[in-house]
């Protein structure tokens, strides 16, 4: 567990949040990641753009993990085509030193972001989440 009790408490949240939680924190994760490699674009820090893209980019890739094709084997695939795309395009932003792939892939994860927030999480019984002292 980190030392910092802000980090521990992240840390904490996200080891106990539901999938949809997850997924929506790493599209988050994913925009300010994108935000802060634009940032690093306009104020000439490669070293910050290649850090901000990585990271993006590492974002995408877990949300590509977390699909589950047996579910709904054309969206999983169409989602894996469109993450997959992203990461193309940010690695082209960073090599090109370009706004418009930063700026297309602020886009796509803002639409699907917003989508997930529309998502509805069903609350959890209280039952299952008690625990019993002996």
């Amino acid at each position: 567990m980190p030392s910092n009790p802000y980090a521990a408490h992240i840390e904490a949240s996200l080891l106990t949040a539901e999938p949809v939680e997850l997924v929506r924190t790493l599209y988050r994760g994913a925009l300010d990641a994108v935000s802060e490699a634009r940032a690093c674009l306009a104020a000439s820090d490669p070293a910050g753009r290649s850090a901000a893209v990585s990271k993006a980019v590492n974002m995408l890739r877990e949300l590509a993990f977390s699909l589950n094709p047996a579910s709904e084997p054309a969206m999983a695939r169409n989602l894996l085509e469109l993450y997959d795309y992203m990461q193309r395009r940010l690695l082209a932003a960073h090599i090109e030193r370009s706004e418009a792939p930063l700026a297309e892939v602020a886009s796509l994860l803002a639409t699907l972001a917003e989508a997930w927030e529309q998502v509805d999480v069903p609350p959890v019984m209280e039952s299952s989440v008690m625990q019993h002292a002996g």
